[in-house]
């Protein structure tokens, strides 16, 4: 919690020239009579800066803002500075502030204010808002010095609010970011999946349709769809265990991008709360809406792409109380990638900052035809185009689809001394299937093998139901000495998992005939774990946090397929294994951080996550081989000149079984021991209020310790000790700015401009077999035109035009149904988006 004071202070009737909007006349009188101040109607505080803390401080941030004709604060400018942290804070809460424009009689007019915003330690703040009175009348002589109040009711020069300090201590060393909603909209982003890209070294692209999830990459590790990425929205899981198209699957299209607004990833593993999958690390996405109002926009773009949104949150409601819905239509880019698709969600808070009830309701429905692979030399060759699907029915019938519903519920409370805690609980619908042809006409019939040619077209099927709940407390501060103090945190973690799966070969012609089963199984999975995180200030100069994590993972197996004897031998035994297995994962994280200097502060982390195995692998009381990763991180946080922020850190990782995409079976394989050694640039700035943004560099070095074994299935593996770890780039470059301005005043209305741009390298990236693909450089930009209720925005990705490869594979592959199949190994691209453009039209009722 921490105490703000929001004080109106000055206010100048005559025109801002530096604002640039349009306010009353200088020589008009400052009759109360006719010209009323404005008032404060709705002032969300923002949260006290946990890396301050330990500092004891309480200082004023002065700011210089034009409240519009509607009532909106904009043009927002530090007077009187108290560092960048608290700046940022203070600035960010009077972003979603709203107020009662002034008048001049019946008519609203803009003005120029001063606001000063005290800040004061969460042991001396209550948890109620105060209730707001309207600002007497306001002089230009009025001084700007910062004034204090103390608690109790509101007086007539200003306002008295408070909130909450972060619930936990969540920064957790050098690699720790979280993206506000600012930081998110800086660059467009054709959904809400591509918000990762903010993060440094995350690599996203949509490959194969819009009901599939994305493919994801980060620090050297290709999570394919989420088996190296924890992710989840507040808090509820994502990734799927045990999926048929791969461990961890996590498909973000559910997402509505006007609905996120922030998002942490934290890179390695060095949370205790981090679960499976967080691998690499992992991803929250945080639900609200700061921006009160309905809001109806429609949008349409190159591929005769429609997407329609409405989102309705309430006024004097918080932030996580909202409803939206959205809608999206499009042909696609070149052939066969036409889909459709729709999410709703709604979700309200009920109580106090004391105990506070938020439920949420959500669902998500999609079906998408893809492309997916074709051969270089074929392209090269002329026989088919970059952006084709081959002209066969095995091939043209490629398509996915989606369908997921959430309901969770979450209950926070926080004590008058600083402790608190939540209870989550969640139930999920998942269901998915996927029709993908790799390798063309190389498959042959495990049951009757004289049935082939007919198609490599691989049916993929899997419906999970999940139900699980999460806990924690945080323990009151504690402080046994003068030079130490503490809090401690207990949480916990359940979830069972029904899945039911099966991968089929399907002849397209005459059409979804099963020709070939290879799956057929339901798992029953649970994991339940807990955790130990403490906090701990030793001097104000030093804080050491951690704590240790264990998680059970108990399996049931069915596997309708298993000990499998084509008819025609005869067995002497059915079909089927039946087993079960349970394993025992845990180990330590913890951060040691030092602040020299307060701009400053050094960070060393150590941690050990893990990643559940895919069931099917598992055997008759087998002992669970969790993948357990081992992550170590160095570097440092320095504050420049209080409008810009600039981290440095190196980092290595060695993990103990690497999966890599098969084509053949279309999904992850295992492929031996990995070790990385990399580091991170990356620098955030604001040099002006209406300009922000972020740039960071990635470099790593991911390469395999020892191939996996030699097999009867495998003579020749693709991988050799010591190679580079393929698909997942060295290097990845990103940047996201942003500015926003008044350009002219019209009717006492501010026209407001803004522009967007996003910028993303990959380096060429490692394949199997020595290969390498060409490096990658996309440029995406946004424009966009508000005035009073309306905005129209113009979206452009890939504003170059490049033709590039999203994913490139090698395998052995015949898209030629009279040849002979070959074993030789050949590359096949997945085709990534030409320039495509989006217009809209958006209206805040």
């Amino acid at each position: 919690m921490a105490l703000v004071s929001a004080l109106l202070l000055t206010s100048s009737f005559a025109r801002a020239q530096d604002a640039g909007v349009g306010v009353a006349d200088a020589a008009s009188p400052l009759d109360a009579t006719v010209l009323q101040p404005p008032r404060v109607l709705e002032s969300p505080a923002p949260i006290y800066p946990v890396a301050h803390l330990e500092h004891g401080e309480h200082p004023t941030v002065v700011l210089k803002i034009s409240v519009l004709a509607d009532g909106s604060a904009a043009d927002i400018t530090v007077e009187h500075t108290a560092g960048e942290d608290f700046d940022r804070a203070a600035i960010e809460a009077v972003q979603r502030w709203r107020f009662e424009a002034a008048r001049r009689g019946d008519q609203p007019i803009a003005s120029r204010i001063g606001v000063a915003v005290h800040f004061e330690l969460p042991e001396l703040a209550t948890v109620e808002i105060e209730a707001v009175t309207q600002v007497g009348a306001i002089t230009e002589a009025a001084p700007m010095t910062p004034h204090r109040h103390e608690e109790g009711p509101a007086d007539e020069l200003g306002a008295v609010a408070t909130v909450q300090a972060e619930s936990r201590s969540e920064a957790r060393g050098n690699n720790d970011y979280r993206l506000d909603r600012k930081l998110l909209e800086a660059a467009p982003h054709a959904d809400a999946a591509e918000l990762l890209k903010g993060a440094p070294g995350m690599v996203v692209a949509r490959i194969e349709g819009d009901a599939v999830g994305h493919r994801l990459m980060l620090r050297g590790f290709d999570a394919d769809h989420g088996q190296d990425i924890e992710l989840s929205v507040d808090g509820v899981p994502v990734n799927q265990p045990s999926h048929i198209h791969g461990q961890g699957y996590a498909d973000l299209g559910f997402l509505i991008p006007e609905t996120v607004r922030s998002l942490r990833v934290v890179e390695g593993v060095y949370d205790p709360a981090q679960g499976d999958f967080a691998v690499a690390g992992s991803a929250d996405f945080e639900l609200g809406v700061e921006k009160r109002g309905a809001r109806v926009s429609t949008s349409y773009g190159r591929f005769h792409t429609f997407r329609e949104l409405a989102l309705w949150a309430p006024e004097g409601q918080p932030n996580e109380t909202f409803a939206a819905v959205q809608l999206r239509k499009t042909r696609g880019f070149g052939q066969n990638r036409a889909s459709t698709s729709g999410s709703v969600v709604a979700q309200g808070a009920l109580g106090t900052n004391k105990l506070r009830l938020i439920l949420h309701g959500s669902a998500h429905a999609a079906r998408a035809d893809t492309a997916n692979v074709l051969r270089r030399d074929d392209i090269d060759a002329g026989r088919v185009g970059f952006y084709d699907v081959y002209p066969y029915p095995t091939a043209e019938s490629q398509n996915g689809s989606s369908l997921r519903a959430q309901l969770s519920a979450k209950l926070r409370w926080r004590g008058d001394d600083g402790a608190n805690g939540e209870l989550s609980l969640f139930a999920l619908f998942n269901d998915f299937r996927l029709l993908a042809n790799y390798t063309g006409f190389t498959e042959r019939s495990r049951t009757e093998p004289s049935w082939t040619p007919r198609g490599d077209l691989i049916e993929q099927l899997n419906q999970t139901r999940t139900i699980g709940l999460k806990a924690r407390h945080r323990s009151a501060r504690w402080e046994p000495t003068t030079w130490g103090a503490g809090t401690l945190e207990l949480g916990l973690s359940a979830r069972v998992d029904r899945i039911d799966q099966a991968q089929n070969l399907i002849s397209a012609a005459p059409r979804n005939i099963t020709w070939d089963r290879r799956v057929d199984a339901d798992v029953t999975a649970a994991d339940v774990g807990g955790y130990l995180d403490l906090d701990l200030e030793l001097t104000k100069f030093i804080k050491l946090k951690g704590g240790v994590r264990a998680d059970l993972l108990a399996y049931r197996i069915g596997d309708a397929l298993q000990n499998f004897v084509p008819s025609y031998r005869n067995p002497e035994y059915l079909v089927g294994y039946r087993r079960s297995a349970a394993g025992i994962a845990s180990g330590p994280r913890v951060v040691l951080e030092a602040t020299p200097w307060t701009p400053l502060t050094l960070s060393v982390a150590y941690g050990e996550g893990y990643r559940s195995p895919q069931a099917l692998l598992l055997d008759e009381g087998e002992p669970a081989p969790f993948t357990k990763v081992r992550s170590a991180d160095a570097g440092l946080r320095l504050s420049l000149f209080d409008r810009a922020s600039l981290r440095a850190s190196a980092f290595y990782t060695h993990l103990g079984q690497d999966i890599v995409f098969e084509p053949t079976e279309g999904r992850a394989e295992p492929a031996g021991p990995s070790t990385r050694l990399g580091g991170v640039l990356y620098a955030e700035a604001h040099p002006l209020p209406w300009l922000h943004g972020a740039a960071s560099v990635t470099y790593v070095r991911a390469k395999l310790d020892e191939p996996p074994p030699r097999t009867a299935e495998n003579p020749s593996p693709a991988f050799e000790k010591g190679q580079l770890l393929p698909y997942v780039p060295p290097v990845v470059v990103r940047i996201d700015a942003s500015a926003e301005h008044a350009l002219i005043d019209w009717r006492d209305y501010p026209l407001l401009g803004r522009v967007g741009v996003g910028f993303t390298y990959w380096s060429p990236r490692p394949l199997p077999y020595g290969e390498e693909t060409a490096s990658v450089a996309l440029l995406d930009g946004e424009l966009a035109l508000r005035y009073r209720m309306a905005t129209l925005s113009l979206q452009m990705l890939n504003l170059a035009d490049a033709r590039y490869s999203a994913l490139e594979l090698v395998s052995a592959s015949n898209w030629d149904p009279t040849a002979i199949p070959s074993r030789v190994p050949m590359r096949h691209v997945i085709a990534g988006a030409p320039r495509t453009w989006l217009l809209g039209l958006g209206l805040e009722i």
